[in-house]
């Protein structure tokens, strides 16, 4: 069963990185509806549920937070890091044209789904009920997650292919991760300080490259409407889904 829900999982990616490449002709309500979204995932989403899964503090601060920040950091170091190198190849400084970074953040992006493929298996072992509420919170994001690994892959300079690709890897995530769950289960700590750090790695992807694109060429207001709407629908899966 859980495997099955996996497999509409699977559908939903696929529908939502299909919307993102429909719309190219709007680039600029793309990237604010994503950066929307990913703001709306991080908030909403995987920062409660790390904090409720991380539970243990680290000097007053739950460790949830801490990731949540390391991630951040750790995002913008590799960008750095990678532009510099780049640089120093003789290329130009362009932090928003260096391919690594978007395939390693399709990569995270892929990682998630494959977690919560795991939290689809790990339901249903608990119960029907709570697999199917569950899978339904899953499906339902897993369109948002779609449209940001195509977003993500293409905004950073890599060929259609390979978002192609990294839209792929993203939905049979979930399916794989189903599957896993008949072999192991993840601590929940660990699961919240993975939630946390990939959160921290989103946020700083949405606030300091997708949104400042979005707005560059197009300071247009329907740009905003997208960035709330993008938020809102996040908060409205949540909501119906909790």
């Amino acid at each position: 069963m859980a495997v099955l829900v996996a497999l509409g999982a699977f559908l939903m990616t696929l529908a939502g990185g299909w919307t993102a490449q429909r719309v190219t002709d709007r680039r600029h309500l793309v990237l604010g509806l994503a950066g929307g979204l990913m703001l709306g995932v991080v908030g909403l989403d995987l920062l409660p549920e790390a904090l409720r899964a991380a539970g243990r503090e680290v000097l007053g601060v739950p460790a949830a937070l801490l990731l949540f920040v390391a991630g951040f950091l750790l995002a913008h170091l590799a960008e750095r890091t990678l532009a510099a190198r780049q640089a120093a190849h003789g290329g130009a400084e362009d932090h928003h044209r260096v391919p690594e970074v978007g395939l390693a953040a399709a990569g995270a992006m892929v990682g998630h789904s494959a977690m919560d493929g795991v939290a689809i298996g790990a339901a249903f072992q608990v119960g029907g009920g709570m697999g199917t509420a569950v899978a339904l919170a899953v499906i339902a994001h897993d369109f948002a997650d779609g449209f940001n690994t195509f977003t993500l892959t293409s905004l950073y300079g890599n060929a259609r292919r390979r978002a192609v690709a990294m839209l792929v890897a993203d939905a049979c995530a979930p399916v794989l991760g189903a599957l896993s769950t008949a072999f192991f289960r993840i601590p929940e700590p660990v699961l919240g300080g993975y939630l946390g750090l990939f959160g921290g790695v989103l946020l700083y992807l949405a606030a300091a490259e997708i949104l400042p694109e979005a707005h560059h060429e197009h300071p247009a207001r329907s740009t905003l409407l997208c960035t709330v709407a993008g938020v809102a629908f996040v908060w409205l899966v949540v909501g119906f889904s909790g």
